[in-house]
């Protein structure tokens, strides 16, 4: 794909991502829409040569891929982990309002 920025022309190719339809998700608008599943983990380029105040770096780091997640239970697991964060964000805050409390009385 040939793009222009600021009048600089150069050509674009956008990465191919291999997907598996999964079970139907759910009806929006009575139209079916599905989950999709990656064939294989998705792989991102790291190398970047970089500039700051006229000094060039490269910002090497490791490969990461993104886990795919199981599609069988992925809505299931979804929603223990978002009642998991709520329960454990409930209990961040007694503890410190346990510990003010503690602080004020002398303890």
């Amino acid at each position: 794909m040939k793009l222009t920025y600021r009048g600089v022309s150069y050509d674009y190719n956008p990465p191919v991502v291999e997907t598996t339809d999964g079970k139907v998700g759910g009806k929006y608008r009575s139209l079916d829409w599905r989950f999709r599943n990656l064939k294989k983990p998705f792989v991102l380029q790291p190398t970047v040569n970089l500039t700051y105040r006229g000094v060039a770096y490269n910002k090497a780091g490791t490969v990461e891929t993104v886990p795919v997640a199981p599609s069988a239970n992925s809505i299931q697991e979804k929603a223990r982990l978002s009642v998991f964060n709520q329960e454990k964000k409930i209990r961040k805050r007694h503890q410190n309002i346990l510990t003010r409390l503690a602080t004020d009385i002398g303890l």
